[in-house]
């Protein structure tokens, strides 16, 4: 029988060993002087304006605060879009583009680990990014959980937690994927057009009403 703390013992364990046998890619910090080296310039002929707009403009994979609102139940939606882009390196992986409205509950993150991996972690924002792209379905689940991947390595989250939760996800967010397949095809929406003002209302309450949701 699986229980919750032997599953998550055994996937914690098994990112550990995923951890510990490469290197995770994450973006480095450079100074300014090695960031004038990476663009064949002299420090000293590079302005502080100049070296900004090219930090700003190369540090760019996620972009847009994640502003959020809820439902009465744990349910969230957007209030202005995000979005995810591909490092050098990295693309086959196209842009994603989460839009203000997308209603998340998170789900593809399986919910037996929320006890020790809470929702709203510093990974969140690429949780949503995940959850949008198994909602739309418009690419493959394994480039979807690759992205998750990437994007929690965007924000500098430790390599063991990226690792327990990439391998929960690639290998039981099966059943979150299905189930979104299966509530799009009853005709569910989750982007929204006009947002709840009332803190009492439950989404359940909330998505009969066809005219909250955008074409």
């Amino acid at each position: 029988m699986i229980t919750r703390r032997n599953a998550l013992r055994w996937v914690v364990g098994t990112a550990a060993s995923f951890a510990c046998g490469g290197e995770v890619s994450t973006r480095g910090s450079l100074s300014r002087e090695g960031f004038a080296q990476e663009l064949g310039q002299p420090a000293n002929e590079m302005s502080m304006e100049a070296w900004m707009t090219e930090w700003m403009s190369t540090e760019k994979a996620v972009s847009g605060m994640l502003k959020v609102s809820r439902f009465w139940e744990p349910i969230y939606f957007l209030t202005a879009p995000i979005s995810w882009t591909p490092n050098p390196g990295q693309e086959r992986y196209k842009a994603v583009t989460v839009p203000k409205g997308f209603v998340t509950d998170l789900a593809s993150v399986p919910r037996i680990f929320f006890s020790a991996l809470r929702p709203d972690g510093e990974y969140a924002y690429a949780a949503v990014v995940h959850d949008y792209l198994y909602w739309t379905q418009a690419r493959s689940r394994d480039e979807a959980d690759d992205i998750l991947k990437i994007a929690m390595e965007d924000f500098k989250v430790g390599s063991v937690k990226v690792g327990a939760i990439y391998t929960a996800v690639h290998l039981l967010g099966k059943a979150a994927w299905n189930g979104n397949a299966e509530k799009k095809a009853q005709g569910e929406k989750r982007i929204l057009a006009k947002f709840p003002q009332d803190p009492l209302m439950k989404w359940e309450d909330w998505k009969q009403r066809p005219w909250v949701f955008g074409s």
